[in-house]
């Protein structure tokens, strides 16, 4: 298979970078902070997920304005004691992409994906997180160029025209690009983003 797009959405967490054992030792201390049970907190699904539906899920409407600021102020403290890795390949690979045919999706807020991006050197042009939609992931709205929030990619600064023929690369794909990537000095870069190159799994 080959990849046809103009343009590329990559997740974030787990595709780009890790920060899986920041997301479990602040979870995991948050969780604590607010009187939740392991058992409680075992039957939401955190990952991917933005905090704001997650802390809906465990607590009382009135305090989940205030857990979110919390959980999220967190994760980013604990971003520089080594809240995240780059994934192998990742460097390789999006430095031989166009920097403006590609775009970061993550349900991070948007001041902790800059923080994690931003700690390994990843500086996307666009970059659509929680605060720019209503709906999070594994609903369709953060990829969509038109929706209820009237079109986040769109209104972040992915050209709209690009979109009608834009693919999003989450994690598995994204592995098989980034282990070939990892192996090479630096992937040829295809002319003017001609993505159809790209292998895919």
């Amino acid at each position: 298979m080959k990849i046809h797009a103009q343009a590329l959405l990559f997740d974030n967490d787990g595709t780009l970078v890790s920060s899986l054992d920041s997301v479990r030792r602040c979870w995991t201390r948050w969780a604590g902070e607010y009187g939740i049970t392991a058992q409680e907190f075992a039957r939401v699904e955190l990952h991917g997920r933005p905090a704001a539906e997650i802390a809906a899920d465990l607590l009382p409407a009135a305090k989940v304005p205030e857990a979110v600021a919390r959980i999220e102020q967190l994760e980013v403290e604990d971003v520089p004691g080594g809240g995240v890795h780059l994934l192998p390949g990742t460097w390789e690979f999006l430095g031989a992409l166009p920097s403006d045919r590609w775009a970061v999706v993550t349900s991070a807020t948007r001041r902790l994906a800059e923080a994690r991006l931003g700690a390994v050197g990843i500086l996307p042009k666009t970059l659509i997180a929680a605060d720019d939609i209503t709906r999070g992931k594994p609903d369709p709205e953060p990829y969509l160029p038109q929706g209820l929030s009237g079109g986040s990619c769109r209104r972040r600064g992915v050209w709209h025209a690009h979109l009608r023929r834009c693919r999003r690369l989450s994690t598995l794909r994204v592995a098989a690009l980034l282990r070939l990537a990892a192996g090479r000095t630096r992937p040829r870069s295809p002319a003017p983003m001609r993505c159809r190159g790209f292998p895919a799994t």
